[in-house]
């Protein structure tokens, strides 16, 4: 499965999302430290879940980290990432 699926299963799966988005910017990266020959390295993630409803920023970033832990360990590098509970702006 590419990298992108596998980022909208797990975050589907675990956060039930009101909107999810997941956009490959891995062409962007090219030559930076973490790319690689075909991308699935870089993405930008937008997410809204009332899972984090009462978190934090940071509790937030690290529920999506801890999700993404498997697909870390196999060469997703970064994450530009806006997690939000429904009716934040």
């Amino acid at each position: 499965m590419i990298m992108q699926k596998r980022i909208v299963a797990r975050l589907t799966a675990a956060l039930d999302p009101i909107l999810l988005d997941v956009v490959d910017e891995s062409d962007r990266h090219a030559g930076h430290a973490g790319a690689r020959e075909g991308g699935g390295t870089h993405y930008r993630v937008r997410v809204v879940s009332a899972e984090f409803d009462g978190r934090s920023r940071v509790e937030r970033h690290r529920l999506v980290y801890d999700l993404l832990t498997a697909e870390f360990a196999d060469g997703l590098h970064a994450l530009a990432l806006v997690a939000q509970a429904p009716g934040e702006p």
